[in-house]
């Protein structure tokens, strides 16, 4: 029996030559109800609180409405509301709406609560219980010129509010030419705890001449 020749069997596959392809990556196998991890949270976290933060929102902005739907409702339900913010109710007088005090003049013992706007006073004197009053083309020495009425409910405000009112009513008193031709300064009265009980709710305003029976005319327009 010949006896061929037999190159021995190489100890690995040869390599020589071949293009060097790099191993698919090892998938790992999950169970069915775990989620891969990459190291980010999940959407659905970031949704759930996009969520919560717009509800907070609109929650917020829906107080905000309703609180002003009911400041406006209680402001309407509330007319009187603007006394709390400093409005005084009552009635500011300028204009003289005839007659003030009626004719025969002049009028002695004329009480305050009597003088009308526009009435003019011989030898005044703001804090005498009576006047006289006369006829404003004779001499005379003040003018009422403007007065505030208060509501006649209500409890006394102080003299000091009493005071800025009637200074208010100096300042919106409207004076006539007449008023050039002489010097004159404004005076304020207003009523005291006793008489504002008694039923006073004016204050007033007086134009005054500081010589005397001087004033000859009406300053009002």
């Amino acid at each position: 029996m010949n006896h061929q020749d037999v190159p021995p069997k190489p100890s690995s596959p040869p390599t020589a030559g071949l293009p060097r392809v790099p191993a698919p990556a090892a998938r790992p196998v999950l169970h069915p109800h775990m989620q891969p991890q990459d190291g980010a949270a999940p959407r659905s976290g970031w949704v759930r609180r996009r969520t919560l933060w717009i509800a907070f929102f609109v929650a917020v902005l829906l107080a905000v409405i309703g609180s002003l739907v009911w400041l406006a409702l209680w402001l309407n339900s509330n007319p009187d509301s603007s006394t709390s913010r400093g409005q005084v109710p009552g009635e500011l007088e300028t204009t003289v709406t005839p007659p003030a005090t009626p004719p025969p003049l002049p009028r002695e013992g004329v009480q305050p609560a009597d003088y009308a706007l526009g009435d003019c006073f011989k030898d005044f004197d703001p804090e005498s219980l009576s006047s006289t009053v006369v006829p404003c083309d004779a001499g005379h020495s003040a003018q009422l010129v403007a007065l505030f009425r208060y509501p006649e409910r209500g409890s006394y405000p102080g003299a000091e509010a009493l005071k800025a009112k009637a200074l208010e009513a100096c300042q919106a008193a409207r004076l006539g030419p007449a008023a050039n031709d002489y010097d004159l300064n404004f005076e304020r009265s207003f009523p005291s705890t006793t008489s504002w009980e008694s039923g006073d709710r004016r204050v007033d305003c007086y134009v005054t001449a500081p010589g005397g029976n001087v004033i000859n005319a009406s300053v009002l327009p």
